[in-house]
């Protein structure tokens, strides 16, 4: 189902929200509807980010932590068309 993802990993705060930004709207230019942003754990900076990022993305329908990893958010995209 979320077949399409990110790994920031390695990313810095100000890349990682560049990168999330514009593989949102690459995915939802692709018609996904179903995407996953992998930040990890760790201090929880890149999470923040992330929540950040997907409550003012205007192609992003829904999000939340997958209860099965918390280093991963899972994002529903708005339909494109």
């Amino acid at each position: 189902m979320y077949n399409n993802s990110i790994d920031l990993h390695g990313y810095d705060r100000e890349y990682a929200d560049y990168k999330v930004n514009e593989f949102i709207e690459d995915s939802y230019k692709e018609g996904l509807k179903y995407i996953k942003i992998i930040h990890g754990n760790g201090t929880g900076i890149l999470k923040k980010e992330v929540q950040k990022i997907l409550k003012n993305n205007k192609y992003v329908s829904s999000y939340s932590i997958n209860m099965f990893n918390a280093g991963e958010t899972l994002v529903t995209l708005k339909s494109s068309t």
